[in-house]
């Protein structure tokens, strides 16, 4: 882990996602509640309710692997736009995303 900007970096090595869970992991216990998340084409931030953040360098919206970053912080997007282009710089989620009691019962 680096300081960027007194911002805690983690870079991601492909191939190597757990490095970058086991920093999530790390960063939610230093940061207050998660509010939102910006991914742009190479890097994906994290803000939290205080608009602290944290980053993870390497991984952006058209790798595959960036589904398993935005379940892993419970953000709300569609998996089956995530990596569409888009204009903007970046496509900004909110997270905090909560599954209902008994989501997963079959009746």
């Amino acid at each position: 882990m680096a300081t960027s900007e007194e911002r805690p970096v983690v870079d991601y090595t492909p191939g190597k996602i757990d490095e970058v869970h086991a920093f999530i992991r790390q960063m939610r216990y230093r940061f207050r509640t998660q509010r939102m998340v910006r991914v742009w084409t190479d890097r994906v931030e994290v803000f939290d309710v205080n608009a602290d953040a944290y980053e993870i360098r390497g991984l952006g919206y058209p790798a595959e692997e960036i589904v398993q970053v935005l379940d892993a912080l419970n953000a709300v997007y569609r998996k089956e736009a995530i990596h569409e282009p888009t204009e903007n710089p970046y496509k900004e989620f909110k997270t905090g995303r909560r599954y209902t009691w008994a989501n997963d019962r079959v009746m």
